[in-house]
């Protein structure tokens, strides 16, 4: 009974001195993590509002606030370190060998990280504009630090490596596109008239844009008609739309009118015979 005593007494002993000794420095260690994670709430907050006047995308300035408040929260994690008196150098160490390894390991992906913050930084592209390259094309729907997200005509996606495409020759159409329509009239019509009533259609479609102007030209003299190219510029939500309701019109308005729309034909003589 005695011994059972004796060893709860030293318990108690050995568990006050160590809350004398380190309970004062986990407190101020606690207090530290507390006010760092004020302060990086803070500096997140911060970092938010000039990225959006710097008109950053939103995942792009949801990636750099938690970056800026992971670091902030850091430091102030090794200054708590340092308080309870733990060795900061062996740790260091081995968080540099760790990170030379993983960093040869994923060459890849950290390639696709300096080519997404090349992009992030030089904006060639954004979040909305239609672009083409390496052979795809799709309005931009999201831009990470890894990866660009197209969207087809076709509804589908196409999710492009940011490192296939720094460097690339890049078609970027911004928010609008041209389409374009070709219509063959024949010789005999009357241009002018023709030509007028063409413009016309392609002004009171909707979803034809007045500012560009749409170009309205005879494009070529083909062998049975003349082609009028009709060149609209559009949103690039209306391009898939605009080329099929303008065919509509310009087919009845000219059925209407009179106006003909030669089948392709060649004129074929015979000289001398039986």
């Amino acid at each position: 009974m005695d011994k059972d005593l004796d060893a709860l007494n030293h318990a108690k002993t050995v568990m006050l001195d160590l809350a004398l000794r380190f309970g004062p420095k986990l407190l101020v260690a606690l207090l530290i993590l507390v006010a760092g994670a004020l302060v990086a709430r803070w500096v997140g907050r911060a970092t938010d509002r000039g990225l959006l006047k710097l008109e950053f995308e939103p995942p792009v300035r949801l990636l750099f606030v938690r970056l800026a408040r992971v670091t902030v929260f850091g430091l102030f994690g090794i200054i708590a370190l340092q308080n309870l008196g733990v060795e900061l150098l062996p740790l260091i160490a081995g968080l540099s060998v760790a990170g030379a390894g993983i960093a040869l390991a994923t060459q890849g992906v950290l390639s696709n990280v300096v080519a997404g913050l090349t992009i992030i930084f030089t904006k060639p592209y954004r979040v909305g504009d239609y672009i083409e390259i390496i052979g795809v094309q799709g309005q931009v729907e999201a831009i990470n630090l890894f990866s660009t997200t197209l969207l087809h005509a076709d509804r589908s996606r196409v999710v492009v490596p940011n490192r296939k495409i720094v460097g690339e020759i890049m078609h970027n159409y911004g928010s609008l596109r041209q389409a374009e329509v070709v219509v063959g009239v024949a010789y005999d019509v009357d241009l002018v008239a023709v030509l007028a009533m063409i413009r016309e259609l392609v002004l009171a479609n909707a979803r034809v844009l007045k500012d560009p102007a749409p170009i309205v030209q005879v494009a070529t003299l083909g062998e049975s008609a003349i082609q009028i190219a009709v060149k609209p510029w559009v949103s690039v939500d209306n391009f898939g739309d605009v080329g099929g309701e303008l065919n509509v019109a310009i087919v009845e308005a000219c059925r209407r009118r009179g106006c003909s729309i030669p089948f392709p034909q060649r004129e074929v003589r015979l000289i001398g015979g039986n």
